[in-house]
């Protein structure tokens, strides 16, 4: 802002000062400058006439002066919805901020970068999310550049469940410093209950970016004027269950539960590829068993949050609390609450015993082994973490099934150490909901995993098992606009009597044109077992012709196995029909992925 006498209660001489001081300003001396002209005394000196404070000055219309890049890598997108949040908060208060994913950001401009907010999720066995991979390779490099100019802060986002928690950001994080850079704020690792972890952190970074303490105050009520106006994450949307019906034949050694949801007056917005996330609900049954091999009183009441809400233990242990797995984390925390020698000694080791112990146990199985404690509840659930949301990808196009949102969800049953287990919301959705009930829920975006913009850009989709619910998606959304590109499937499950999903509805669309074409392997149904990474190998020929012609193609579903078989098959397609060495066809799918050819959704 250009001070004049016209626009300022200054004289010419007085302005003329102004506008050549001002500019020289850091930060810092404005704020100096803004809370010295309010001390009692100092204002009373000034001119009668009311003027604009130094804050409202430079504040709303000069930008601060350093500039500030977000870089994340999201694989379900959580990561991403935080760094634009994080975005629009930086560009509300008029910092220099840019925006974007990993794979979006050309690594060699990364020495040009001067504060660096690095957000990232991992999965599997400690990799980074496939819109991080290329960034990753890059930095971990020889070709990585000398950082000494740069700031950072990373922001790690992972499940504590998993050996390699939130290996990316603890990897983003070394390796930056290795290069020279200098960390502004400490690394924040987030479990699955992220959010508030996740403020702090920004919070922090800011008190450092603004040279100012932080302001933990504004969040609650920023987020609370935000959940008034939509439904979301932090405020879900009771969806009622129009309809829960087995897709599974009889004799099936499966259960696949298709439900489809009311979201009339929620607003909730969705786009193939995207996936809904549920609060689910602990059973009951677990719930009690619990309370009573712990001898608590089930109607006490507990504190759920730092807000101070308090709900009976009962109904936290039903609705809020994680109960049905162990970490290495909980079991620490619980270790030093407790008096088990035993447990403590386990713990501490941290070895192949702490590790063959936690899988497949929870919580009923900890306090039958190694308790019960005396340890009140309201101590207890304050180590525990929230129920997770689990997410599922929508296996309809809002364009063919307005105000409804179907899901696809395998429900989870199996025996361990003497006991039967079942998956907390898929069995949830199989054994204790009807149509009628009702699910908290809301829409989790996904920008990496989304249709062509051209509709008649060639699509082929390899999924198994549940994993092909967003196909059945993109196919509906395909038939209403009328695409004419080719749609290619490979589907994969155990028998074809049994456990052929929507069976009906891709001959129908194999009828009417929608598919093109469609190949299956059902792995029960023949002496030697065929996956879907077979019957790509047996289509090597077209499905290289395909990618020839600009095919993209899709992955879906178990990440462990199946995406990495399919991938490793594709590499094998690559070498022999595109006569090309293992190197050179990673390298083919790796500008595959960066042109958003390539796109998975892994689990």
């Amino acid at each position: 802002m250009h001070l004049q006498v016209m626009n300022s209660p200054f004289d010419q001489e007085q302005t003329e000062l102004l506008n050549r001081l001002l500019p020289t300003l850091n930060e810092t001396q404005k704020i100096w400058l803004s809370g010295y002209l309010s001390v009692p005394g100092v204002a009373e000196t000034a001119a009668t006439t009311e003027a604009p404070s130094a804050e409202e000055a430079f504040s709303k219309n000069e930008p601060k002066t350093r500039e500030i890049t977000i870089l994340y890598g999201s694989h379900t997108g959580n990561c991403q919805s935080l760094a634009e949040s994080f975005f629009e908060q930086l560009d509300h208060e008029k910092y220099n901020v840019t925006l974007s994913s990993l794979d979006d950001f050309k690594p060699k401009s990364l020495k040009k970068v001067e504060d660096l907010l690095l957000i990232t999720s991992t999965h599997g066995d400690g990799d980074p999310p496939d819109n991080a991979l290329s960034f990753y390779d890059f930095i971990q490099s020889k070709r990585a550049p000398e950082l000494g100019e740069i700031r950072f802060s990373v922001l790690s986002l992972g499940d504590s469940s998993y050996e390699f928690f939130c290996q990316t950001g603890k990897d983003f994080d070394r390796r930056l410093e290795e290069l020279g850079a200098t960390r502004i704020y400490p690394r924040v690792d987030c479990d699955l209950d992220f959010e508030e972890p996740a403020e702090e952190w920004f919070e922090g970074v800011m008190s450092v970016l603004s040279d100012a303490p932080s302001k933990s105050e504004a969040s609650p009520s920023k987020e609370a004027s935000e959940t008034n106006l939509s439904y979301s994450k932090t405020n879900p949307f009771k969806a009622e269950i129009l309809e829960n019906i087995n897709l599974n034949g009889r004799g099936s050694n499966k259960e696949t539960r298709h439900l489809e949801l009311d979201l009339e007056g929620s607003n909730l917005v969705y786009e193939p590829g995207d996936s809904l996330g549920v609060y689910p609900e602990n059973d009951t049954a677990l719930v009690l068993q619990l309370i009573e091999e712990m001898k608590w009183d089930r109607d006490s009441q507990v504190v759920i949050n730092k807000q101070g809400d308090v709900q009976s233990l009962q109904e936290a242990l039903t609705k809020s609390y994680e109960i049905t797995s162990l970490t290495k984390p909980l079991l620490k925390k619980i270790a030093e609450l407790t008096e088990s020698s035993e447990l403590l000694r386990m713990v501490r080791a941290e070895g192949e015993e702490l590790k063959t112990y936690i899988y497949g146990r929870d919580l009923i199985d900890l306090v039958k082994d190694y308790g019960p404690w005396k340890i009140a509840a309201e101590e207890f659930v304050k180590v525990l973490r929230k129920i997770p949301v689990r997410l599922y990808s929508i296996a309809s196009s809002p364009k063919a099934s307005e105000d409804e949102v179907h899901l696809t969800i395998g429900a989870l049953r199996y025996d361990a150490h003497g006991r039967a287990r079942t998956g907390v919301c898929s069995g949830q959705c199989a054994e204790r909901s009807q149509a009628g009930d009702q699910l908290p829920v809301f829409v989790q975006r996904n920008e990496n995993f989304r249709l062509p913009n051209n509709p008649d850009t060639p699509v082929i989709m390899i999924g198994a098992g549940t994993g092909v619910a967003p196909y059945r998606a993109f196919l509906q959304e395909r038939e209403e606009i009328g695409a004419r590109g080719e749609t290619w499937l490979f589907f994969g499950e155990q028998h074809f009597v049994t456990d052929f999903l929507y069976q009906v509805e891709w001959q129908k669309w194999l009828k009417d044109g929608v598919l093109t074409r469609m190949d299956v392997a059902f792995s029960r149904d023949t002496e030697e077992k065929v996956y879907v990474q077979h019957r790509m190998r047996e289509r090597s020929k077209e499905l290289y012709e395909w990618l020839q012609k600009g095919a993209h193609i899709y992955v879906c579903g178990d990440e462990k196995y199946m995406a990495k078989d399919v991938h490793i098959a594709l590499v094998n397609i690559l070498e022999q029909e595109g006569d090309l060495s293992e190197s050179e066809a990673e390298a083919y799918l790796a500008d595959l992925r960066n042109a958003k050819r390539y796109q998975r959704d892994v689990y």
